[in-house]
């Protein structure tokens, strides 16, 4: 009987140490997700209780600490735009031709009854900044080989205490996320699809984000185009350009 148990947990023990490291696998995650600039046409689609509504923008991002996104359409929210600059954001809405500032808490209200927060429109940090990681498991995630790795925050200004990520063993992207409060709750899952390789990086271009304290489908987020390291105006990000 020991030796049973003694060849069970050094099997264990064996099994383990063929994962890969946890932090090589995060920074392969980055190198395709994060970029220094970002420019991406979307659609968002907001599945509501009572009908499906789609919002259709165009945003701007220079690192984690500057964004710019308009949108597009449909008529109610065309003209209507986000500027991010560090911690802080502000919204314009052209049927007030007003501005207001959105900071802290409020940042974790729901964009136009989405399933996504302003924070989670806005984070664009490297996983490595955020959390220390160690994989877990393996999974198969629609026929793909997946690593799975539990992620712990290391710094305090994180959305998420936790995460559990599914990444794709070959392509090295998330195929589906968890995301937990510090109490251990269930806050978020996201499940990404329509892997493209996009100048010369792998990435999803359709994902849904589904808060588990709400009731429905959901959100999609639909990249339509989407461009690494352009070139992007200073202007762009300036209070200025919420009103042109």
């Amino acid at each position: 009987m020991k030796i049973a148990i003694y060849l069970f947990l050094f099997s264990g023990i064996f099994f383990n140490q063929n994962f890969p490291d946890a932090n090589n696998i995060l920074e392969k995650v980055d190198k395709n997700m994060i970029s220094d600039t970002k420019i991406v046409e979307a659609d968002m689609i907001i599945y509501g209780r009572r009908n499906t509504r789609t919002v259709s923008s165009k945003g701007y991002s220079e690192g984690n600490d500057k964004s710019f996104t308009e949108y597009l359409a449909p008529e109610r929210e065309k003209g209507t735009k986000m500027l991010k600059l560090e911690n802080n954001l502000w919204i314009y809405s052209p049927s007030t031709d007003r501005t207001i500032q959105l900071s802290g808490h409020m940042l974790r209200q729901s964009v136009m009854g989405s399933d996504l927060s302003y924070e989670d429109m806005m984070e664009d940090r490297k996983l490595t900044e955020m959390y220390a990681a160690k994989v877990s498991a393996e999974e198969i995630i629609d026929g793909r080989k997946t690593w799975v790795l539990e992620l712990k925050s290391i710094v305090d200004d994180v959305a998420y205490d936790s995460r559990k990520i599914w990444v794709d063993q070959e392509r090295y992207v998330p195929l589906q996320e968890e995301l937990f409060a510090k109490s251990g709750q269930l806050l978020k899952k996201t499940v990404l699809k329509d892997i493209k390789k996009i100048e010369g990086r792998w990435y999803p271009t359709k994902m849904n984000y589904k808060d588990m304290l709400k009731d429905g489908n959901g959100t999609d987020f639909d990249v339509k185009d989407i461009r690494f390291n352009a070139d992007i105006p200073a202007y762009i990000f300036s209070k200025a350009s919420l009103k042109k």
